[in-house]
């Protein structure tokens, strides 16, 4: 794969919304690639800012370690399928641990995708879901009460929420292509979901939803979103992508969706961060060139995501045998990001990292030892930076699944299931997360927690 911009941007031109100013706005966002972040006016005490390449909080340096607990709105929904008391627990659980940060989907669409969540916080209609609503407002009051912030997710480019694919379903006719599905194989997933940022309807929609979440007031305080402490940032989804093909020409309706949706999301807030949600060059066509372009100045902080199973980069049948190599893989890819990071003038999160149980096994009782040296090895390097001055601040492991179990035996998630977990829905439940009884790991979280607040 070139890492020109230019022979990227060439081989192909596919569908777009506009095309002439789609083009036209890439080339602007890549001269301006370089510059700081968008200055916001000043907002309410409590929210997090960026300086230059570090977060802050009240005028000092704000670190953090964090987890990704997306169904955080679902427990906190007052339903059948929600639960107040687990929520709480959880929270008391991740604080205890010295996490003070959580990533949340605060979108999700239904569709007729296998493995997609039920319930949704929409359909295609405008009459959001005022239930699973109320559950986020509830998760944002009780992260407040234990000085926690949520990073708030709004998209996905992956079925398991319905995400972009829900949306293009809506405007194409019924069309879709399932993840994994035999008859169409990767890339053709990725590259049919590529057709979101290009589909004027499906984008739409979408801003619709933006426009409804960002600027909600909270059913349970009355303070609008935009001024709420408990809300870090923003992120436009997660892991957008331009699709996995360079020749079919997605690159610059991607840029431009960036873009566009941050600046919409600004206009209506101006005083939360925005990112992207995206995973690193992985995501990007394998290519700098690409998430320079798609790093414009209306994104506050860069994102990576490391998946060492996923990538190719071990063996779980041997992870003694292909520890090496795995991290080996991990250190190239946080040390690249670290310096485009630089480059860019950007903090850095390392928002989503995860490792298979020993064996690769789904029950809660088998060990963890290589999990737990993973975890150590990746949260080693970002205190390492941190404590250098480098963009590399935060870190979120993926995910915790606290006291939720697989419901069935097979564990695989079914619609109905309430037992949250953070495997989302398509995965098999207790694929990655970290259990309440995975006393080994939470000690190596709890360890790096402890160092991430000592840096200053």
């Amino acid at each position: 794969m070139t890492d020109t911009l230019h022979e990227q941007l060439k081989v192909g031109v596919g569908p777009k919304p506009t095309r002439r100013t789609a083009i036209r706005s890439v080339g602007a966002a890549l001269a301006l690639t370089t510059l700081p972040a968008v200055i916001r006016p000043l907002g309410p005490a409590g929210l997090v800012s960026v300086t230059g390449k570090r977060f802050e909080l009240d005028g000092a340096p704000y670190r953090y370690m964090g987890t990704n607990m997306w169904y955080g709105a679902y427990l906190g929904a007052d339903t059948d399928y929600g639960d107040r008391n687990r929520l709480r627990r959880e929270l008391d659980r991740l604080r205890a641990l010295g996490i003070d940060n959580v990533r949340v989907m605060c979108g999700s669409e239904a569709s007729p995708l296998k493995g997609s969540v039920t319930p949704t916080f929409r359909d295609r209609s405008t009459r959001f879901n005022e239930q699973l609503l109320g559950g986020l407002d509830y998760l944002l009051v009780e992260l407040r009460r234990r000085d926690m912030r949520a990073v708030m997710c709004i998209n996905n480019f992956w079925e398991w929420s319905g995400g972009m694919q829900a949306y293009l379903y809506w405007a194409n006719g019924g069309h879709y292509v399932d993840e994994n599905d035999p008859a169409a194989p990767w890339p053709a997933y990725a590259d049919f979901t590529a057709q979101f940022y290009a589909n004027i309807p499906a984008v739409a929609m979408a801003d619709d939803y933006v426009r409804a979440i960002v600027g909600r007031t909270n059913s349970i305080t009355g303070k609008r979103y935009a001024e709420d402490p408990g809300i870090m940032a923003w992120q436009l989804a997660n892991e957008p992508r331009p699709g996995e093909t360079a020749a079919k020409g997605y690159l610059p309706a991607y840029a431009a969706w960036i873009k566009s949706t941050a600046r919409l999301i600004k206009s209506i807030d101006p005083h939360h961060l925005v990112s992207t949600g995206a995973e690193g060059v992985i995501g990007c066509l394998r290519s700098e060139a690409c998430l320079t372009l798609a790093t414009p100045p209306e994104i506050d902080y860069m994102s990576i995501h490391i998946w060492p199973k996923n990538f190719g980069w071990i063996n779980v049948t041997d992870l003694t045998g292909s520890r090496a190599t795995g991290r080996a893989m991990t250190r190239s890819y946080i040390d690249q990001h670290i310096a485009l990071a630089t480059k860019l003038g950007r903090p850095l999160v390392l928002e989503e990292f995860r490792y298979p149980r020993d064996g690769g096994s789904y029950d809660p009782t088998a060990t963890t030892t290589e999990r737990d040296a993973f975890y150590r090895f990746v949260m080693d390097a970002v205190t390492k930076d941190a404590k250098r001055g480098g963009p590399l601040t935060a870190v979120s492991f993926w995910a915790w699944n606290g006291e939720g179990r697989a419901q069935h035996s097979d564990y695989i998630f079914r619609a109905g299931d309430t037992n949250w977990l953070g495997d989302p829905s398509h995965e098999p439940q207790g694929y990655y997360g970290v259990f309440d009884t995975d006393r080994s790991t939470q000690s190596v979280i709890r360890e790096y927690a402890t160092a991430l607040r000592r840096i200053g």
